[in-house]
């Protein structure tokens, strides 16, 4: 692992840091890329940086500029024109394209592009489209206008069985193979389609082939030649008429932009965004002209035409396929912003970027395939690349991979993507819309996918691992200003969180599940003394609780706990994590009087809510983390006040009732929780949180050394966890092998430890929220199992009663009052 930047230059040197341009990568870096200082950003394939040299170009270029609407002939609107039509011939010199023999349309975006590709081309009933596998979702959805007029649509593997420099670019040297075919309507299996093969047509149709320069997914190059060898004929496709080549350079146009010139494809589509990072929402189809030609757009708009009539059926299109595919007026001052991001391409130049980020891939995938555990197993599963026959197979600077623990299980990507972000690593998780490839390389079937589908699983969810196997992948990928600092701090990440090292006996304190040996089962004698420190009521979710000496249960847990929370304009539930200012929000309860006090620091005035008002007539449905709730709303005073205290629009409701929530567990210790009738208020998972005072000064020690949050010493109480319950008396994180546990005469079943996320690093000071890596990501360093991050426990309360009654008699619990824990 431990390689040093001298040695890691005397291997890679003259690809890495730009020796022959007039600013290196770390002078780059330095000057134009500051915000990134503290932080690895790994995610260029999704979008690449804007540097701020660039962007002060930018900024002086439209502030000494006037540029107006290119729609008009005043000077304003002819200098916006000619910027325009600059940028055309800069995109087109990118691809090495004629301006004979190629136009640039400016579009929104590649999915843009690809969509007015799929909108204007002439399908017909004889037309196939092909794809591969490995295509972005936007791809796919051509499929939807050709599937739409009746066409064949196939997926496809092609598989590049030998290197083609040395066999003169021969067809043969690709092997396709073809899944199920295609088509909508009554004629499904009509008689060009039988046996799984396409039979000839007319010849008069028209076809499209498309494929990626570079998968979005694995960061395999596709080999350009395909463009040729089927313009040639060189590829059965077992379908007459013309084929045309559609190309996605999304991905791969940042690095290595098709040569239109060496490999002319009938289409190209790119978006800027990837390529230098503004603007954004801009980006181009480049088209062959005899290809633009077939090109039929139904719709027309300004710009668009050259004359039309309002009240008869007359339109007379303008003649340059530029105004008549581009519709409306097109971006143009993000267009005019476009030559300062091709200055620092001109400046690098494409050859240079892309060997300087394929030094940095080709380090780290080196690196990451020699990770091992102590006993020998693999850690890095990475995908492309050792899946292909094919030596030497070119591959971009993208690598996309899994974890395995030592046991051979998987690391779910969310767990990595959490312990990242916490370590300031900026990575993409999923199947970064291409399910072909996703499917491909993670080898889930049919059935998996539909599967997993009817399991809840959807794309951008936390369903990382299901039936023991993945479900998306980790795609890190780098760009022009990466650096070789990046790439080590990344493997450090990797050795320190997921790799395991021999087991040293020490005096820490690590999760351990099985080791806690308590006094026999329900004795009188409580554990070490263990007693009951403080009790917090929540009554608002989100806000701050108060505390209580004593406080009655309920078969909710504690009476009026988790009862209320906010919704945003959208119906959305509000929590610290999407609302800090939530947590400057106060709360007490009286029960005396009935009454709910609430104040904020931005509001003069104290809101009071009883609490027996009866609001039947505002009664609705809401549904909370997947759990449906009857709630009841409130009026536009309290409405207002809450809005006005968090600086947005919002209401409140109470809980009246919820569905009793089925309560197996299968956490910690795969135990199902007994009470499988617990009432729930808005709480996330069980009634109740307990901390115990001796974990907190663990972790506390822990803290104090130093080893935290960019080396800053910081202590927690408590109160950051958000506990009900906090004890005393017991040894650190005894309570993790609890079963069950009784407090006073209440008692209570422990569903496991409670997973932690970002919100317990926020804290308050001195009226602002501020927010640090701290305490979560220590506590990933020692408090992580299975995807988790745990600390505290979730409790049940086991109401004894019958009936309906809320509140058991004589169930309060009291400050003070032993607690007596059982392992069984």
């Amino acid at each position: 692992m431990e390689l040093s930047k001298e040695e890691f230059l005397k291997q890679f040197g003259g690809d890495y840091g730009y020796p022959d341009a007039p600013k290196g990568v770390d002078e780059m870096r330095a000057a134009d890329f500051k915000r990134l200082e503290g932080m690895v950003y790994l995610d260029h394939a999704g979008a690449t940086l804007y540097s701020e040299a660039q962007m002060a170009d930018v900024l002086k270029d439209l502030t000494s500029n006037v540029y107006g609407n290119p729609h008009s002939q005043s000077d304003s609107s002819m200098a916006a024109s000619d910027l325009v039509t600059a940028a055309r011939h800069q995109v087109l010199k990118y691809f090495n394209a004629s301006p004979r023999d190629y136009k640039c349309i400016f579009t929104s975006g590649a999915t843009a592009a690809l969509k007015l590709v799929g909108e204007c081309f002439p399908w017909s009933r004889e037309s196939c489209y092909m794809y591969t596998m490995e295509n972005h979702n936007s791809v796919l959805g051509i499929r939807e206008y050709a599937l739409s007029k009746g066409a064949t649509v196939l997926a496809i593997d092609v598989e590049e069985v030998v290197d083609l420099a040395k066999n003169h670019g021969s067809g043969s040297l690709y092997k396709i193979s073809k899944h199920s075919i295609q088509r909508r309507g009554k004629d499904v299996l009509s008689h060009n389609c039988q046996n799984g093969s396409l039979s000839d047509f007319s010849g008069n149709n028209w076809n499209i082939f498309a494929f990626p320069s570079e998968c979005n997914f694995s960061g395999q190059k596709f080999n350009l030649s395909l463009v040729n060898l089927i313009n040639e004929g060189k590829i059965p496709l077992q379908q007459q008429g013309k084929w045309m080549v559609l190309i996605d350079a999304a991905k791969g146009c940042a690095t290595e932009p098709p040569n239109l010139t060496v490999y002319p494809a009938d289409f190209v589509v790119c978006s800027f965004y990837k390529i230098f990072g503004y603007p954004t929402g801009l980006g181009a189809l480049i088209v062959r002209n005899e290809a633009a030609k077939l090109l039929n757009k139904t719709y027309f708009s300004g710009g668009t035409v050259a004359a039309s009539i309002a009240d008869i059926d007359f339109v007379q299109k303008r003649k340059s396929i530029e105004q008549v595919l581009e519709d409306g007026t097109i971006s143009f001052l993000s267009i005019a912003s476009l030559r300062h991001g091709f200055k620092i391409i001109d400046m690098l130049t494409t050859s240079a970027i892309g060997r300087h980020t394929a030094s940095l891939a080709t380090y780290v995938r080196k690196k990451m395939l020699d990770l091992k555990h102590s006993n020998e197993i693999n850690v890095c599963t990475i995908y492309g690349q050792q899946a292909s026959k094919v030596e030497g197979l070119k591959m971009g600077p993208t690598i996309t991979f899994n974890l395995r623990r030592e046991d051979g299980s998987w690391f779910g990507y969310r767990e990595v993507e959490k312990l990242a972000s916490l370590s300031g690593i900026h990575l993409r998780t999923g199947c970064f819309c291409n399910p072909g490839a996703c499917a491909k390389y993670l080898g889930l079937s049919h059935s998996d996918l539909v599967s997993n589908f009817e399991a809840g699983h959807v794309c951008w969810d936390d369903n990382d691992i299901i039936n023991g196997k993945p479900t998306g992948a980790v795609r890190i990928s780098f760009g022009y200003m990466s650096t070789y600092e990046d790439a080590e701090k990344f493997l450090k990440f990797l050795q320190s969180s997921f790799v395991s090292l021999p087991v040293q006996l020490n005096n820490e304190y690590m999760l351990n599940l099985n080791t806690l040996n308590l006094v026999d089962n329900w004795s009188q004698k409580a554990v070490s003394d263990v007693s009951l420190r403080s009790i917090t009521i929540y009554p608002v979710k989100s806000c701050q609780g108060f505390s209580v000496k004593s406080w009655p249960l309920t078969t909710g847990g504690l009476m009026y706990d988790r009862e209320w929370l906010l919704q945003g304009s959208g119906g959305e539930i509000l929590t610290q994590k999407k609302v800090p200012e939530l947590g400057s929000i106060r709360t007490l309860i009286d029960l005396e009087l009935g009454e709910l006090f609430i104040e904020s620091p931005t509001r003069k005035d104290k809101l009071q809510i009883s609490l027996l008002e009866s609001l039947a007539d505002l009664s609705a449905e809401v549904d909370v983390f997947g759990q449906r709730y009857e709630v009841q709303s409130y009026d536009d005073r309290v409405n207002t006040w809450f809005s006005e205290a968090i600086g947005r629009p919002c209401t409140l409701v109470r809980c009246s009732s919820s569905k009793y929530r089925s309560c197996t567990y299968t956490g910690l210790r795969d135990h199902p929780c007994r009470d499988t009738q617990s009432k729930l208020s808005f709480v996330n998972e069980g009634q109740l949180l307990l901390i115990s005072e001796e974990s907190i000064s663990d972790l506390n020690r822990r803290l104090s050394s130093g080893k935290g949050d960019c080396g800053q010493k910081l202590l927690v109480d408590a109160m950051r966890f958000r506990p009900n319950l906090v004890i005393a008396g017991s040894s650190p994180y005894s309570e993790d092998n609890w079963k069950k546990l009784r407090i006073g005469e209440a008692c209570f079943m422990s569903i496991g430890g409670c997973n932690r996320c970002q919100m317990i690093n926020l804290h308050q000071d001195s009226g602002q929220v501020l927010k640090s890596k701290e305490p979560l990501a220590t506590l990933a360093s020692y408090r992580r199992t299975k995807g988790k991050i745990l600390f505290g426990i979730l409790l049940n309360y086991e109401d004894d009663m019958d009936g309906e009654n809320e509140i058991s008699a004589e169930r309060w619990l009291q400050v003070g009052q032993q607690v007596y824990p059982s392992a069984e």
